[in-house]
């Protein structure tokens, strides 16, 4: 198995490594890209949107009702709510538990999500 610079993977005793997918045989069966606050960001079937922020970089996603701090994905199971964007539109998702899908338009979601509504 090489890394994406092409070089061999090597496990703690110096063997060669295999990860998660080389053991279980899986590959995505679709490479696509999302829209993040009008930037591509590569997605890949069976990613949650959490997944494809975070192997683009992108760590923080949401900012506080209160003083607007940046949040991104804190539990990844979806009990904190500190990864919630606005999906196609529609506020308040888990980005942690709402799978990636093509042509998603992924935007930052500010405070409550409902600025537009006034409340």
């Amino acid at each position: 198995m090489t890394d994406p610079a092409g070089q061999e993977r090597r496990n703690r005793r110096g063997r060669p490594g295999r990860g998660p997918r080389a053991l279980v045989g899986g590959r995505a069966e679709e490479a696509f890209d999302l829209d993040f606050d009008g930037r591509p960001v590569p997605a890949e079937s069976g990613q949650t949107i959490a997944a494809a922020l975070w192997g683009a970089g992108i760590l923080a996603w949401r900012t506080t009702r209160d003083g607007g701090a940046p949040r991104g994905a804190f539990c990844g199971i979806g009990a904190c709510y500190d990864c919630l964007v606005t999906v196609n539109g529609r506020p308040n998702q888990r980005a942690c538990l709402v799978p990636a899908r093509p042509g998603d338009t992924v935007t930052t979601q500010e405070g409550t999500g409902h600025a537009d509504l006034a409340v």
